[in-house]
């Protein structure tokens, strides 16, 4: 077991770097303002953003194989040889919590989640990156924020102890499961940040309104 002075240091080390990682959630703001000015690291940017969501949809295409293999052996153990085991119960849980986890960023940049909004719809393309970026700002970000802060504590304990299953053949990577939290938090930030970059370069004309949303394709327009 390590000493709780290791994981202090750690957290306080990842605070810092969210501190000054903050002003960057300004940008899409400083391009609506000064669009000359920022129009090309927001570009830039929202490529580098954009590749790093693909790899946490890699790793959640990777989760979801693993969650149908696991499931399939749960069924086939239950059903055709009347066994069952903790462990493989709970991989086929954690493989679940990681496709929503790492997979949500990349859905949100795609346009592919829900959407309960009955106005948006009635808007113009203006209008609806106008509501993309106060939806970023007010409700996305104060919540991934949150969600950051919220379970710090009990994340810091949880690794402190490499706390594992609460079962004798559970699986010991519990604080692994916890750490999923933190992480879908950061990846949302970063895809809202990719979504209200965007907006931003559409409204200013740093993207044409035509042009594919494909990052590959955009980077062109930078050059």
């Amino acid at each position: 077991m390590l000493e709780p002075e290791v994981f202090l240091r750690i957290g306080a080390f990842l605070n810092w770097i969210g501190f000054f990682l903050v002003p960057i959630l300004l940008l899409p703001l400083l391009t609506l303002t000064f669009p000359r000015l920022f129009s090309e690291p927001a570009r830039r940017l929202r490529n580098y953003l954009d590749r790093s969501i693909r790899w946490a949809l890699n790793a959640a295409i990777f989760f979801a194989i693993a969650l149908v293999m696991a499931q399939l052996a749960v069924v086939i153990a239950s059903y055709a040889f009347a066994l069952s085991w903790t462990w493989l119960s709970e991989a086929v849980i954690y493989a679940f919590a990681a496709v929503f986890m790492l997979g949500s960023a990349s859905a949100l940049t795609n346009d592919a989640h829900v959407r309960v909004d009955i106005l948006r719809p009635k808007f113009g393309e203006r209008g609806r990156y106008w509501i993309e970026l106060g939806g970023t700002y007010l409700f996305l970000f104060p919540i991934m924020i949150r969600l950051i802060t919220l379970g710090e504590q009990g994340l810091s304990r949880s690794w402190l102890l490499f706390e594992g299953s609460r079962e004798s053949d559970g699986l010991p990577i519990l604080f692994l499961f916890k750490t999923l939290v933190p992480v879908f938090a950061v990846l949302m930030i970063a895809a809202g940040l990719a979504v209200a970059l965007r907006a931003a370069l559409k409204l200013t004309g740093g993207l044409p309104a035509d042009a594919q949303d494909d990052p590959e394709t955009e980077s062109h327009y930078g050059a």
